[in-house]
């Protein structure tokens, strides 16, 4: 197993962690900050991910998909996780600001890659 991909395990294995607990603490205190936090996390994730994908003989179009594909779908399953968890609940705005976030760090990434 690649380092790229044991970084992009444990990360998943973190927001896992996080999504299994009954509440937690927001610390900038205004109205729907959990998205930023979201799409900041997803953006992380995206990064881990294009990182994991990057390497491999496929086109820079495939790696982006491959990415932000994994991204959403971790999402997608995160949230499905939290429908179960006292405390927390599913919601499609978290999800989408999960895949925003991936697509934008994906988007920028890919960007930089081919600008060099």
């Amino acid at each position: 197993m690649t380092k790229d991909v044991m970084l992009l395990a444990l990360y998943c294995g973190l927001i896992f962690f996080l999504s299994h607990q009954p509440s937690l603490p927001m610390p900038l205190g205004f109205p729907h900050q959990d998205k930023l936090v979201h799409g900041l996390a997803y953006a992380i994730m995206g990064l881990l991910a294009w990182r994991t994908f990057k390497n491999r003989p496929v086109s820079r179009l495939t790696v982006f998909v491959l990415a932000v594909l994994f991204c959403g779908f971790y999402g997608a399953s995160d949230e499905f996780h939290q429908s179960f968890i006292v405390g927390r609940d599913s919601d499609i705005w978290d999800w989408f600001a999960d895949t925003t976030g991936a697509i934008l760090a994906v988007s920028l990434l890919t960007w930089r890659a081919h600008k060099t």
